[in-house]
Protein backbone atom coordinates (compact mmCIF):
# COMPACT_ATOMS: atom_id res chain seq x y z
CA UNK A 1 0.00 0.00 0.00
CA UNK A 2 1.14 3.73 -0.74
CA UNK A 3 0.03 5.89 1.66
CA UNK A 4 0.83 9.92 0.58
CA UNK A 5 -0.03 12.86 3.21
CA UNK A 6 -0.61 16.25 1.75
CA UNK A 7 -0.28 19.38 3.27
CA UNK A 8 -0.73 22.74 1.70
CA UNK A 9 -0.78 26.19 3.81
CA UNK A 10 -0.99 29.77 3.17
CA UNK A 11 -3.36 32.94 3.78
CA UNK A 12 -6.51 33.10 2.70
CA UNK A 13 -7.30 34.22 -0.47
CA UNK A 14 -4.18 31.96 -2.08
CA UNK A 15 -6.47 29.17 -2.92
CA UNK A 16 -5.21 27.20 -0.60
CA UNK A 17 -8.20 24.98 0.00
CA UNK A 18 -9.46 25.16 -3.68
CA UNK A 19 -5.68 23.36 -4.49
CA UNK A 20 -6.90 20.57 -1.90
CA UNK A 21 -9.86 20.13 -3.91
CA UNK A 22 -8.28 20.04 -7.02
CA UNK A 23 -5.95 17.60 -6.36
CA UNK A 24 -8.61 15.31 -4.10
CA UNK A 25 -10.46 15.32 -7.63
CA UNK A 26 -7.44 14.42 -9.87
CA UNK A 27 -6.55 11.50 -7.29
CA UNK A 28 -10.19 10.32 -6.68
CA UNK A 29 -12.40 10.60 -9.87
CA UNK A 30 -9.73 10.62 -12.66
CA UNK A 31 -6.36 8.33 -11.25
CA UNK A 32 -9.38 6.28 -9.39
CA UNK A 33 -7.10 6.50 -6.09
CA UNK A 34 -8.63 6.79 -2.61
CA UNK A 35 -8.27 10.44 -1.47
CA UNK A 36 -9.59 12.09 1.74
CA UNK A 37 -9.49 15.91 2.27
CA UNK A 38 -9.68 17.85 5.73
CA UNK A 39 -9.92 21.62 5.77
CA UNK A 40 -9.01 24.41 8.51
CA UNK A 41 -8.92 27.82 8.83
CA UNK A 42 -8.39 30.64 11.19
CA UNK A 43 -11.30 32.67 12.54
CA UNK A 44 -10.74 36.12 11.20
CA UNK A 45 -12.28 37.23 7.71
CA UNK A 46 -9.65 38.17 6.01
CA UNK A 47 -5.50 37.57 6.50
CA UNK A 48 -5.93 34.67 8.32
CA UNK A 49 -4.50 31.03 7.62
CA UNK A 50 -6.02 28.82 5.47
CA UNK A 51 -4.59 24.81 5.31
CA UNK A 52 -5.76 21.55 3.18
CA UNK A 53 -4.83 18.31 4.06
CA UNK A 54 -5.11 15.54 2.11
CA UNK A 55 -4.44 11.63 2.22
CA UNK A 56 -3.90 9.73 -1.08
CA UNK A 57 -3.73 5.59 -1.18
CA UNK A 58 -4.08 3.10 -3.35
CA UNK A 59 -6.43 1.08 -0.76
CA UNK A 60 -9.14 2.13 1.57
CA UNK A 61 -8.00 5.18 3.72
CA UNK A 62 -8.37 3.97 7.70
CA UNK A 63 -6.66 7.27 9.44
CA UNK A 64 -7.67 10.16 7.58
CA UNK A 65 -5.40 12.46 8.82
CA UNK A 66 -2.11 14.14 7.87
CA UNK A 67 0.32 13.78 10.62
CA UNK A 68 3.77 13.82 9.06
CA UNK A 69 3.66 14.80 5.29
CA UNK A 70 5.27 13.71 2.53
CA UNK A 71 4.68 16.58 0.67
CA UNK A 72 4.27 20.12 2.25
CA UNK A 73 3.07 23.41 -0.04
CA UNK A 74 3.62 26.43 1.84
CA UNK A 75 2.39 29.82 0.43
CA UNK A 76 3.28 31.81 3.78
CA UNK A 77 6.11 31.91 6.50
CA UNK A 78 3.90 30.22 8.89
CA UNK A 79 2.99 27.62 6.75
CA UNK A 80 6.58 26.10 6.56
CA UNK A 81 7.29 27.49 9.93
CA UNK A 82 4.33 25.42 11.72
CA UNK A 83 4.92 22.41 9.57
CA UNK A 84 8.19 21.79 8.31
CA UNK A 85 9.06 20.20 11.36
CA UNK A 86 6.28 17.45 11.53
CA UNK A 87 7.18 16.81 7.79
CA UNK A 88 8.67 13.31 6.76
CA UNK A 89 12.28 13.31 6.98
CA UNK A 90 12.41 13.15 3.31
CA UNK A 91 9.47 15.56 2.37
CA UNK A 92 9.32 17.21 -0.89
CA UNK A 93 8.68 20.91 0.56
CA UNK A 94 7.53 23.27 -2.10
CA UNK A 95 6.99 27.41 -1.08
CA UNK A 96 6.47 30.52 -2.66
CA UNK A 97 9.59 32.00 -3.41
CA UNK A 98 8.73 35.49 -2.76
CA UNK A 99 7.05 34.73 0.41
CA UNK A 100 8.69 32.07 1.81
CA UNK A 101 12.01 32.04 3.95
CA UNK A 102 13.80 28.53 4.21
CA UNK A 103 16.62 29.37 5.89
CA UNK A 104 15.59 27.50 9.25
CA UNK A 105 14.53 24.34 7.00
CA UNK A 106 17.14 21.35 7.15
CA UNK A 107 16.66 17.85 5.67
CA UNK A 108 14.44 18.32 3.18
CA UNK A 109 13.63 18.44 -0.53
CA UNK A 110 12.85 22.58 -0.77
CA UNK A 111 12.24 24.01 -3.98
CA UNK A 112 11.31 27.92 -4.23
CA UNK A 113 8.33 28.51 -6.64
CA UNK A 114 8.19 31.94 -7.56
CA UNK A 115 4.67 31.51 -8.57
CA UNK A 116 3.33 34.72 -7.65
CA UNK A 117 5.79 36.25 -10.22
CA UNK A 118 4.64 33.90 -12.82
CA UNK A 119 1.01 34.13 -12.42
CA UNK A 120 1.38 38.33 -12.72
CA UNK A 121 3.04 37.45 -16.01
CA UNK A 122 0.21 35.49 -16.74
CA UNK A 123 -1.80 38.41 -16.19
CA UNK A 124 -3.74 37.20 -12.69
CA UNK A 125 -2.06 36.63 -9.63
CA UNK A 126 -5.24 34.59 -8.85
CA UNK A 127 -3.69 31.67 -10.72
CA UNK A 128 -0.84 31.30 -8.16
CA UNK A 129 -1.79 27.93 -6.58
CA UNK A 130 -2.53 26.63 -10.08
CA UNK A 131 1.11 27.42 -11.04
CA UNK A 132 1.98 25.70 -7.82
CA UNK A 133 0.09 22.91 -8.56
CA UNK A 134 1.86 21.83 -12.02
CA UNK A 135 5.23 22.19 -10.18
CA UNK A 136 3.80 19.93 -7.61
CA UNK A 137 2.49 17.56 -10.39
CA UNK A 138 5.68 17.17 -12.18
CA UNK A 139 7.79 16.83 -8.92
CA UNK A 140 5.88 14.30 -7.03
CA UNK A 141 3.93 12.62 -9.75
CA UNK A 142 0.98 12.08 -6.51
CA UNK A 143 -1.60 12.19 -9.49
CA UNK A 144 -0.97 12.16 -13.02
CA UNK A 145 -0.93 14.90 -15.53
CA UNK A 146 -3.99 14.14 -17.31
CA UNK A 147 -5.67 13.93 -14.50
CA UNK A 148 -4.98 17.15 -12.75
CA UNK A 149 -5.33 19.20 -16.24
CA UNK A 150 -8.84 17.71 -16.42
CA UNK A 151 -9.80 18.50 -12.77
CA UNK A 152 -8.56 21.78 -13.30
CA UNK A 153 -10.56 22.34 -16.44
CA UNK A 154 -13.58 20.71 -15.10
CA UNK A 155 -13.44 23.15 -12.42
CA UNK A 156 -13.13 26.62 -13.91
CA UNK A 157 -14.00 25.57 -17.51
CA UNK A 158 -14.40 29.78 -18.38
CA UNK A 159 -10.96 30.17 -17.31
CA UNK A 160 -9.46 27.05 -18.83
CA UNK A 161 -6.83 28.75 -20.90
CA UNK A 162 -5.46 30.84 -18.34
CA UNK A 163 -5.54 28.26 -15.98
CA UNK A 164 -3.61 25.82 -18.38
CA UNK A 165 -1.06 28.20 -19.32
CA UNK A 166 -0.28 28.40 -15.29
CA UNK A 167 -0.07 24.82 -15.04
CA UNK A 168 2.14 24.52 -17.33
CA UNK A 169 4.45 26.85 -16.32
CA UNK A 170 4.59 25.55 -13.38
CA UNK A 171 4.93 22.07 -14.36
CA UNK A 172 7.77 23.53 -17.09
CA UNK A 173 9.26 24.79 -14.01
CA UNK A 174 10.02 21.75 -11.92
CA UNK A 175 11.67 19.93 -15.66
CA UNK A 176 14.18 22.69 -15.42
CA UNK A 177 17.71 21.73 -14.70
CA UNK A 178 17.46 23.96 -11.72
CA UNK A 179 14.54 21.80 -9.85
CA UNK A 180 15.93 18.43 -10.68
Amino acid sequence: MIRREIRLQGLGGQGIITAGHLIGAAASLHDRKEAVMTEDYSPYITGGWSRADLVISDEPIDYPLVSSPDILVAMSQDGLDDNWKASAPNATIIVEASLVSTDAVEGRNLFHVPALKIAEDLGKRVVANIVILGFLTARTNIVSRAAMETAIVNRYPKAAELNRKAFESGYALASKEAYR
